[in-house]
């Protein structure tokens, strides 16, 4: 009953306030689709049929929905089960069945909307192709059904800003995460280098790293990007074509700690929102931008502190006929809530989320348990230890949680999948530790990039040292009863841990994790293929390196209780992997339990689902490490 109780919670996500309307992204139903309410809170009326569901917007990596109120319409990013084949198509204001845009000339590609112009009625995408390493950069006009190519790339090449006139248009292109080149492209298709290295003119020595994740015209016409270029924890900078780079200083911060910048939004001809990422909390800023000084001065905290302190933000927007600022905010203890911020100094809370009858004082806030590493490296993690009024004695039995990514974090959010995970854990008398080693997000760029090219060296010499070194100190974790686990990169790490290091581990659960680097490569979309090659390894020219760093080389040393989770629909992780790494460890006699869903990508979404999938874990740690 827990965990239905924890997941009585719904998600409200991506939230766009138009007038005296809110919409936003809930999983009212069971799955995550569109709705709409009124201003301060009303019942949610659905905009889509109820057997269409929407994609986790933080996988997404775009737009989830725009509102386009001149044009009576709502263009909405769906794809079919998890299986990420993205397509924008278009509902009515008011809701109903989805229609292809722009006569179906994108449906044979994986299609993002990265940018837009709701009063100019424009998309701009990103377009991957499916059979080839092709990705494509267009601009669609919904007013006329028109597409216009803005520039091709083996890499992302996103459009990320354009001017008000649509004249002059911003392109992004990664190659890997932190590796960017800022270009810009005008009306006569002449495309030229703003910041950053092209690769075709790299002669094989190391160039310096930008790391662009936020672009926007200023007033002036100049572009504004935030990148690492004077500062590895991220900075705002102007580009101009022909000048260089300019640092634009950002003074009256009131947020301490670790962090960096994590991007801007422009709102006004002299005003931006900026989103800081402190200790794996979110910091949200109204600011003014001083043409004149080229300096921008933080403003009113919108987020950070008092109610609104501790916790993560998703889908900040704007809306200038409300006047205010609309996010979705949630902390490790407290559910997704939908806010606005008006220009005139009031709050409004949207909506009242909570737990179902487990009172507050029964969740796990979570407390700082950083640690230097083996090489004086600092470290940031958190443990959750079970509450003091659940009433559990004695050392706990220890749940070791690894992120994926690996260029991700894990921060104190709700509405992402582990934390309800974490909660129902604790709750049943664990200690769950959360660790970010280097590779993770949120540390500034140097530290981001430490897991290039290393998957399996360093980050997991991190977890061991931290399992033999650093949890055997704290008196309150029982670290001879540990299990690891993981989605994604964290599923490859809990497979290399098990294996590498058995003697940690009492038990193990891996979700949708890579098992031989080699037809992981060979298996994944084509235009992953070109980044992968350099931030992991060539199946072709680093055959041995990729063998050696999977946990398919040395999988025979596994052997606590292992289990698998796999999503039949994932083409990221194929199924495959996993069938492949069940049948090996069955052929060897080892306790393995593999629990498959036929409706599921690379996550789980589906109510009914996640319950069966939190329930399945819990009871398995439960089975194996004994937390009476």
């Amino acid at each position: 009953m827990q965990t239905e109780a924890l997941l009585a919670a719904r998600l409200f996500l991506s939230p766009r306030l138009v007038g005296e309307r809110l919409y936003c992204i809930s999983n009212l139903s069971g799955r995550l689709s569109l709705y709409v309410m009124d201003a301060g809170g009303s019942v949610p009326e659905p905009l889509l049929p109820p057997g269409i569901a929407l994609h986790t917007p933080d996988l997404l990596g775009g737009e989830p929905f725009l509102v386009f109120p001149a044009l009576r319409i709502i263009v909405v990013v769906l794809d079919n089960n998890g299986d990420e084949r993205y397509q924008p198509l278009a509902i009515p204001l008011a809701g109903g069945y989805p229609t292809p845009l722009f006569a179906g000339q994108l449906s044979d590609a994986q299609v993002r909307i990265t940018d837009y112009d709701i009063d100019r009625g424009l998309l701009y995408m990103i377009a991957a192709a499916q059979d080839t390493a092709r990705i494509d950069a267009w601009r669609g006009d919904l007013r006329t059904g028109s597409l216009t190519l803005l520039g091709s790339s083996t890499f992302d090449l996103l459009p990320a800003a354009a001017t008000d006139d649509a004249a002059r248009v911003a392109l992004i292109a990664n190659y890997t995460s932190g590796d960017s080149v800022v270009y810009e492209r005008d009306t006569a298709g002449e495309q030229r280098v703003l910041l950053g290295t092209p690769m075709a003119a790299r002669t094989g020595v190391e160039v310096p790293l930008t790391d662009v994740r936020a672009a926007a015209y200023l007033g002036d016409g100049t572009l504004l990007v935030r990148a690492a270029v004077f500062d590895d924890a991220g900075g705002l900078v102007r580009l101009v074509a022909g000048q260089a780079a300019l640092e634009i200083p950002v003074v009256g911060a009131q947020h301490q700690g670790r962090g960096e910048l994590e991007g801007f939004t422009v709102i006004g001809a002299d005003r931006l929102l900026l989103t800081y990422n402190i200790d794996g909390c979110a910091w949200l800023y109204d600011a003014s931008y001083d043409a004149a000084a080229q300096r921008v001065t933080l403003g009113r905290v919108l987020c950070g502190q008092g109610a609104l302190a501790a916790g993560v933000i998703n889908g900040v927007g704007y809306d200038p006929a409300a006047a205010a600022v609309t996010f979705s905010f949630a902390t490790a203890t407290s559910p997704t809530q939908l806010i606005s911020q008006y220009d005139d100094g009031r709050t409004q809370v949207h909506t009242r989320e909570r737990v179902l009858g487990i009172d507050a004082a029964l969740l796990a806030a979570g407390e700082d348990a950083s640690f230097v590493s083996q090489d004086g490296e600092y470290v940031s993690a958190r443990l959750y230890l079970p509450a003091a009024a659940l009433g559990f004695a004695g050392a706990r039995p220890l749940v070791y949680y690894i992120h994926g990514g690996p260029q991700s974090q894990e921060r104190p959010d709700f509405a992402w999948f582990s934390m309800p995970l974490i909660q129902l854990l604790t709750l049943r008398g664990f200690a769950v530790f959360v660790p970010n080693v280097p590779g993770s997000t949120g540390y500034g760029l140097a530290y981001m990039k430490k897991v290039d090219r290393d998957w399996g060296g360093r980050d997991m010499h991190d977890h061991i040292f931290a399992m033999e070194h650093v949890l055997p100190k704290d008196p309150r974790l029982d670290v001879t009863r540990a299990a690891v686990t993981g989605r994604s990169y964290g599923g490859y790490m809990t497979l290399m841990l098990a294996s590498r290091a058995p003697q940690l581990w009492r038990a193990a659960a891996e979700m949708f994790g890579p098992y031989d680097l080699v037809t992981f490569l060979e298996r994944i979309p084509e235009t992953w293929k070109p980044y992968f090659a350099l931030v992991l390894g060539d199946p072709q020219t680093d055959a041995a390196f990729l063998a050696e760093r999977s946990p398919r080389t040395g999988i025979d040393q596994l052997v606590c209780p292992l289990l698998v989770i796999q999503g039949q629909n994932d083409p990221r992780v194929v199924e495959a992997e996993s069938a492949d790494l069940v049948a090996t460890l069955r052929a060897y006699g080892r306790d393995v339990a593999y629990l498959l869903f036929d409706n599921e990508g690379h996550d789980v979404l589906k109510y009914e689902n996640r319950v069966r999938c939190y329930d399945t874990l819990v009871e398995f740690f439960v089975q194996h490490l004994r937390p009476v």
